[in-house]
């Protein structure tokens, strides 16, 4: 009699263990032939293991998803937050200086979100402020121009005609300065003036090419909406500015695509480098080769900003493109 432990297990296949071997194994399986030719079947239980180590990791996957699934809410919840956050600060970079974050919850995003509503405000703040000093100041300097002015008019004949003619052109310079910072003023404080009138914007080019004598016109566009002493200002910006760093002659291009008007702005100079291409359009800032030119670093980024109340843009072209262009667009439509 043999001893037996565990299930009853299937008898070997002897043709395929042959006569003449006395043991073989297959996979978890033992075959062993015993001397009065029976056959001893084993098995090491291997089988077993890895069903238990498939249902602990099967356990594992479900445990996880099920937290996953659990807490997913939570998380999401919490995402929302941050991804509120995030906006906030994107529109405070885009220049938004009235974005604010809803303060939820009193945990540590809740405490972020407020120090960041603080900040917000004390940035509109301080930029409300400088704004405020520079128009007030800018005002302000008209009274003692006035009085300059009138005091060198009042002047005797006798005296010196180009020094009273230098005087006058200094004084003038100024006065233009002064116009210059408190449109800029207005337009950063979003005062745009009335937008809606009917402009033609080939006739209002017309006009201020007609003030140079090197500057020639092409193209037709439809009439646009704006406001035409912007508009004007923003040409008038974009010639002196060819005429006073590039080279005679300026050509104006217009042409009218699906939704806007296209105008560029082209001389012969030898354009701007691509190190000061968006910085020419920061209120100040001079490049290199402009620095013993006259004028005060505010055409540019006033017509960028005359533009931009339009819904449109000003981009200068790569010299790839052109030695020297500037390239305007501006919308048929009204802005919002």
């Amino acid at each position: 009699m043999t001893a037996a432990v565990g299930p009853v297990l299937a008898l070997p296949d002897h043709e395929n263990i042959g006569a003449h071997r006395r043991w073989a194994h297959k996979g978890h399986i033992w075959v062993l032939r015993l001397p009065d030719e029976r056959w001893l079947t084993v098995d090491d239980g291997r089988h077993d293991r890895s069903h238990r180590l498939l249902n602990a990791v099967l356990f594992i996957v479900i445990a996880a998803l099920g937290v996953g699934l659990g807490a997913y809410p939570f998380v999401r919840r919490l995402t929302r937050r941050l991804e509120r956050l995030q906006k906030g600060v994107e529109r405070i970079g885009a220049g938004d200086l009235t974005a604010r974050v809803a303060v939820q919850g009193r945990d540590e995003i809740a405490g972020l979100a407020e120090s960041f509503n603080v900040a917000a405000q004390q940035i509109e703040n301080l930029i409300d402020a400088h704004r405020l000093l520079l128009a007030n100041a800018s005002h302000e300097l008209r009274t003692p121009l006035s009085r300059i002015r009138m005091g060198i008019e009042m002047l005797p004949d006798a005296g010196d005609p180009a020094r009273r003619t230098a005087l006058q052109q200094d004084i003038a310079e100024l006065d233009a300065l002064i116009d210059d910072i408190l449109l800029m003023s207005r337009l950063n404080a979003g005062s745009h003036g009335e937008l809606s009138q009917e402009i033609d914007i080939v006739a209002l080019v017309a006009e201020e090419c007609a003030r140079f004598a090197d500057c020639t016109l092409s193209g037709q566009a439809p009439d646009i909406q704006g406001d035409p002493r912007l508009l004007r200002q923003l040409v008038r910006n974009l010639l002196e500015n060819a005429h006073r760093h590039g080279a005679p002659p300026v050509e104006v291009e217009i042409s009218g695509s699906a939704d806007a008007v296209l105008m560029a702005v082209r001389d012969g100079g030898d354009g701007i480098g691509e190190a000061d291409r968006e910085k020419v359009f920061q209120p100040f800032y001079r490049a290199g080769n402009a620095q013993t030119k006259a004028g005060y670093g505010l055409g540019l980024p006033l017509a960028r900003q005359i533009a931009e109340a339009h819904g449109g843009s000003v981009n200068l072209v790569p010299r790839a493109q052109a030695r020297s262009a500037i390239i305007v667009e501006l919308p048929y439509r009204e802005p919002a």
